[in-house]
């Protein structure tokens, strides 16, 4: 890439030294809400799954069904990479506000299918703007957060994916009531809630400012100059005088500021191969971990507990709790504790948690309550390990390329666990066989357990440092 004239900036200092004030808050809510429309979705179209079976509604068969389960993760992976590569090229701001239109279109749109072909194609559309948010979001918000605070902040937000998940099962419950609305009509009903909601989060995210980090990095340092004095001068308003910055970063802007993907593939599997190995494992666990579960969590309490389809919901909300307090609770630790330290032990802890949870399973020793109580106490771990992966991809690669690093590590997460884990758990649930769902856990445990130690001996020591110094900038001059 063609290099210009060497830039030296303290903008980075600036952002990370700004104590919390209520500019991050609104970029906090502007932003996460990417989670919450994400756990929305997919917790609306399984709680549905047997209404749209109906004749009076889709007539779906349970194959349909589960393919535009697949077809919508497809969509998130392929979003992540082609949205992921743009928000690259192209800016924080521009992707994260186009990925969002892409999403109201395809939730809305979901909301008028007449059949499976459109229901399906919809459901990709809708994937491909959540895949994206997942590299356009992660990227902004660490480059906008101080660092002293980024690991909490990072978990809180990807945690609040079950915020979502609860408010899909709770909207499911209460549209499909004929009391309420129906089955005939409430499931388009809670698709089109949706879509309201992202426009609302649309108006809100519009005044969230360009990344000043990716505007230095593509030569455009006074427009980020004008931004960070813009925050300023908000935080001085609430808080007073500022501390000064300390240290400055040595930028030498490249022609597009977006490298090569064989520029990038140099970056992960060479230069960064030891980060590269830890993010895959942490990515490909967590993601197998959760998905075995949480796509077969109706299938469990149905078949082995007996629980009615329409019950299932209400087991939901004792495992949205947990997921949500563990990143709000924990998150804390990663920034004082440490990284590695941190990341070890909630993935170790959940892997033992599952295999104790499968043992106790396996041995008839829970009911469906129990059960849904073993899984939130698991979870309450996992759900700070699985956004710890997040977090780790989102700030041990350099900015020129981080959401690109994103979406790959999104991408390979996804495709190796969230299509192995659901196929696999649903052949072992078919068999009736508590010994085999049992060994299904086993394999869920042993792998988080494996990318916890992995975690603990070769992840980066990122916790209270700037991005630059936990990954210099590809056009840097350090």
């Amino acid at each position: 890439m063609p290099r210009q004239q060497p830039l030296r900036s303290d903008i980075p200092a600036r952002l990370d030294r700004l104590p919390w004030s209520r500019w991050h808050w609104r970029v906090v809510i502007a932003l996460g809400v990417a989670w919450i429309l994400d756990g929305l979705e997919v917790t609306l179209v399984g709680s549905i799954g047997a209404v749209l079976e109906r004749p009076d509604t889709l007539g779906l068969s349970a194959g349909e069904i589960g393919w535009s389960g697949s077809v919508y993760i497809a969509g998130a992976v392929i979003g992540a990479l082609v949205f992921g590569r743009l928000t690259d090229r192209l800016g924080r701001k521009k992707l994260f506000l186009i990925t969002l239109v892409v999403y109201t279109l395809g939730t809305l749109a979901t909301a008028f299918s007449p059949d499976f072909a459109f229901f399906a194609l919809c459901r990709f559309v809708t994937g491909l703007g959540i895949g994206g948010e997942y590299a356009a979001i992660n990227s902004a918000i660490d480059e906008l957060i101080p660092a002293r605070v980024r690991g909490r902040v990072n978990l809180a937000i990807n945690g609040s994916f079950w915020i979502g998940a609860a408010l899909g099962a709770g909207l499911s419950l209460v549209l499909l009531d004929a009391r309420v609305i129906g089955p005939v009509w409430g499931w388009r009903a809670g698709f089109a809630l949706g879509a309201v909601l992202a426009v609302a989060i649309l108006l809100v995210r519009r005044n969230v400012p360009e990344s000043p980090r990716w505007l230095i990095a593509h030569g455009r340092a006074d427009e980020a100059r004008r931004i960070v004095e813009g925050i300023e001068a908000e935080v001085k308003a609430q808080h007073g005088p500022l501390p000064a910055p300390q240290g400055h970063v040595a930028y030498t802007a490249a022609g597009n500021g977006s490298p090569s993907m064989r520029e990038v593939a140099r970056v992960l599997l060479k230069h960064y191969r030891q980060r590269s190995v830890v993010a895959g494992a942490l990515m490909v666990s967590q993601a197998f971990f959760y998905n075995a579960i949480f796509f077969t969590y109706a299938l469990v309490l149905t078949r082995f507990y007996g629980v009615p389809e329409g019950s299932v919901a209400l087991y939901i909300f004792p495992f949205a709790l947990g997921n949500v307090l563990g990143p709000l609770l924990l998150g804390p630790l990663f920034d004082s504790v440490g990284r590695r330290k941190m990341i070890a032990l909630t993935y170790v802890l959940a892997g033992v948690g599952l295999a104790l949870t499968g043992w106790a399973f396996m041995a008839g020793w829970l009911d469906a309550r129990s059960q849904a109580l073993c899984w939130s106490a698991v979870f309450f771990l996992a759900s700070a390990a699985a956004s710890s992966a997040y977090l780790t991809v989102s700030e041990v690669f350099p900015l020129e390329m981080r959401a690109m690093a994103i979406a790959i590590f999104y991408a390979i997460g996804m495709g190796a666990g969230g299509f192995a884990a659901p196929v696999l758990f649903g052949l072992l649930i078919e068999t009736g066989s508590r010994g085999a769902v049992t060994v299904g856990y086993g394999i869920g445990a042993a792998l988080v357990i494996v990318a916890g130690l992995l975690a603990l001996r070769y992840a980066a020591d990122a916790e209270r440092k700037p991005l630059e110094e936990v990954a210099p900038p590809l056009a840097s001059g350090r």
